[in-house]
């Protein structure tokens, strides 16, 4: 088939790119001639295990292009899908502005009939208003569908190429065909196309994510709780993960979820319940668990130094939300980094992926930055673990031990074994344990 896809962000490059690999001829059309012009190049805009090898194979076999004229991406296409953003406006509501603009000029470029699809996560009801703004302009048959995205960063590739499941909203069974028809090569081990009303498809979204977000939020205050009774969180968890009808996935405890995806949906949710008069009580518990957990290394850093840490030194490992992404998007490292600045300490933080990120970004120059992680501990008076990328699972305690200037470890993701850190006379907290 050919496909454009409006937009050339996370989901857009991946899903352009994953529908190139599978033999589909992909334009990628996005209003940034910068960030065009850097693809042209093969310079990628964002840090994804694959994705930059699979683009450049896929340009260089000439199903994979990129543009900024929607003329160009739009000739014959059969399928337009828009992945741009969709940010959380003032209310919390998701903003889709930026979605309906896209479906606009995607109408005024078609060539023939065409499947106009929503890949960017977007509130229920708004392939009613694509549609809407499709018909105003559109000069050929036009079928809106709504076709979430599940994919984890950090493993989008094998997510997109390798589905679960594949969710499709379609209200004609012609648009419902040419989609099953374009997803068939990446179940063909047998996971499920599941086709669906338009709505159904845009709440799963957001569904799911709740679902997962209040897994995370509901082990942290398992976690809590086990600190006050002298449990281990751990243990807690494997206890619980096997039984079948839980599952032992989302079930680590650790100082709360970022990225894009999670705090968007969750406030999104929300605001789709109060828009209908109905108060979603747990999503709101679940909002409130993970801002109060972003904030606990910060409570036992101040429990083990006091409230006043003018001239302390705190190395950070990691700045991404989570690791194999440098997505620094609603990062507890954010929220830690600004509270410890606060109080009057200094901050060193080293992160493989998302330095250059930070310092763009986010953080700028309100800490300083290490080339590796154990530049980051040198004379510091504790480390504390924000993200857990595999490099820093294991380091030479020994030698850890001997950088920094007081024996202090705060493990914010619970990666490092307590008993071995506490024989080597190190002062650990972990959450949790």
């Amino acid at each position: 088939m050919r496909i454009a896809v409006v937009g050339s962000g996370y989901v857009g490059l991946v899903a352009g790119t994953c529908f190139a690999e599978s033999g589909n001829t992909v334009t990628c059309i996005d209003i940034d001639q910068k960030k065009i012009d850097n693809l042209k190049e093969g310079i990628i805009p964002i840090f994804e295990p694959g994705l930059e090898e699979l683009i450049k194979r896929n340009v260089r076999d000439g199903r994979l292009s990129f543009t900024t004229d929607y003329a160009e991406g739009m000739k014959d296409a059969q399928v337009a899908f828009i992945a741009v953003g969709t940010p959380p406006g003032e209310d919390g509501g998701a903003d889709v502005q930026y979605v309906l603009a896209a479906a606009r000029s995607i109408a005024e470029h078609m060539t023939g009939y065409t499947v106009v699809v929503d890949k960017s996560t977007v509130p229920v009801g708004t392939a009613k208003k694509v549609e809407a703004a499709i018909s105003e302009v559109a000069k050929h048959e036009f079928d809106v569908v709504s076709n979430p995205e599940f994919l984890k960063e950090g493993a989008a590739i094998a997510d997109f190429l390798k589905p679960d499941r594949v969710v499709v909203g379609a209200d004609t069974e012609r648009a419902a065909k040419v989609m099953t028809e374009l997803y068939e090569p990446f179940v063909r081990t047998g996971n499920p196309i599941f086709v669906m009303d338009v709505a159904s498809a845009e709440l799963t979204k957001y569904a799911a994510n709740a679902m997962l977000a209040t897994r995370i939020s509901f082990m942290n205050e398992i976690a809590n709780v086990c600190e006050l009774v002298g449990a281990n969180v751990d243990n807690v968890r494997k206890g619980i993960g096997s039984d079948d009808r839980i599952g032992s996935r989302f079930l680590f405890s650790g100082i709360g979820y970022g990225g894009s995806c999670f705090p968007k949906d969750v406030k999104a949710i929300i605001h789709t319940a109060d828009k209908h008069d109905y108060n979603f009580q747990m999503m709101k518990a679940v909002e409130e668990v993970n801002a109060s957990q972003k904030l606990l290394m910060y409570r036992k850093i101040v429990d083990h130094f006091g409230e006043d840490l003018t001239g302390k030194r705190f190395a950070l490992w990691g700045l991404a939300f989570k690791p194999n992404t440098d997505d620094m998007r609603e990062a507890p490292a954010i929220v830690l980094s600004r509270a410890l600045r606060a109080a009057g300490a200094t901050v060193v933080a080293h992160d493989p992926e998302a330095m250059g990120e930070s310092q763009e970004h986010y953080l700028g120059d309100e800490v300083e930055y290490a080339e590796t992680p154990m530049e980051a501990v040198q004379g510091a008076d504790a480390l504390v673990i924000v993200t857990e990328w595999s490099e820093f699972r294991r380091p030479d305690f020994d030698a850890l031990k001997a950088a920094l200037k007081n024996p202090v470890v705060f493990d914010g993701r619970n990666i490092f074994p307590r008993n071995t850190l506490e024989e080597l006379g190190f002062s650990y907290a972990g959450v949790g344990r």
